[in-house]
């Protein structure tokens, strides 16, 4: 049967923002491809689950086998949906990781870790996914930020805030490459939502446990202070689905009509002020060396 939506593919859907995201999608009308590693193994309550809201809500949501990591995985599941429906409308860059503790604490190789998965699983996604947009002349692609980029940055998040802070920087470059091809590019910002998500409850820890106990000489408790003030800053009626709300909205608008970047940030940590000014700078900058031409989506 002809697929009637878009055709969506998004990463890191086993739960948080990419579970919620893709049910939102798939209750407007579009085919899903919800991407997650392990479906067969530690994911499998996901998949169970997500199958079952897809029959309970007669929705085109569908579990697919991806492994962010793993350019091979990337490549099948990619292949796999355009074999199907012959293309891939919406990308959504989803997948990612957080670590709490002291910067120092944390040996290279995990600092190599986490920049592998929220910044290079971009870039393998992107290889696979974007020469059919690009021959087509059409696509979206959404990154899914975070206020750290530019806002408050509060300590022991510190290779987490790197990491997204990169990715951001290979958003905002890629919509630049991809204007001249038709391909829209929206970068979405959640603020600290620290309920309704993994990303607190599954935060990696510091491999160096003697340097952090060091650091919990200075600043005892001080994750859990963060994480407190943190939660005290967000409303209480301000849900993660606030996020997933938002993507729907951004894909649901027409081509061409698709915001550069938006904000979703309930406890307003000062993020949004500091892109609004780095993006009009990028928007003048472009214009005086006469690339004014990609800051919107060509034909």
């Amino acid at each position: 049967m002809p697929t009637t939506g878009n055709v969506v593919l998004i990463t890191g859907a086993s739960s948080g923002f990419g579970a919620l995201t893709a049910r939102a999608l798939a209750d407007a009308g579009h085919t899903v491809h919800a991407g997650m590693r392990r479906t067969t193994g530690r994911n499998a309550p996901q998949v169970r689950a997500a199958a079952d809201y897809a029959d309970e809500h007669g929705v085109d949501l569908r579990p697919v086998e991806l492994d962010v990591n793993s350019q091979a995985s990337v490549d099948t599941a990619v292949a796999r949906i355009e074999a199907e429906h012959g293309r891939i409308d919406v990308l959504i860059h989803n997948a990612g990781h957080m670590v709490t503790g002291p910067a120092e604490a944390f040996t290279p190789d995990q600092l190599a870790e986490l920049y592998d998965v929220n910044v290079l699983s971009t870039q393998r996604v992107n290889r696979a996914a974007l020469p059919g947009m690009r021959r087509r002349r059409a696509g979206l692609v959404v990154w899914v930020s975070s206020t750290s980029v530019k806002g408050g940055t509060p300590p022991y998040l510190a290779p987490y805030f790197a990491a997204k802070a990169a990715m951001d920087s290979l958003a905002v470059s890629y919509a630049g490459e991809l204007a001249r091809w038709g391909v829209e590019t929206s970068i979405v910002v959640p603020g600290s939502f620290t309920s309704g998500t993994n990303h607190f409850a599954h935060s990696g820890r510091p491999e160096d446990t003697a340097v952090e106990a060091e650091y919990e000489s200075r600043y005892p408790g001080l994750m859990d202070q963060v994480a407190a003030k943190l939660a005290a800053l967000a409303p209480e009626d301000a849900p993660a689905s606030l996020v997933s709300d938002e993507i729907a909205r951004i894909v649901a608008l027409p081509a061409g009509q698709r915001p550069f970047r938006v904000h979703v940030d309930p406890a307003d940590d000062g993020s949004e002020e500091v892109s609004d000014t780095a993006d009009r700078i990028r928007r003048d900058f472009l214009t005086r060396i006469g690339l004014a031409d990609l800051l919107t989506v060509g034909r």
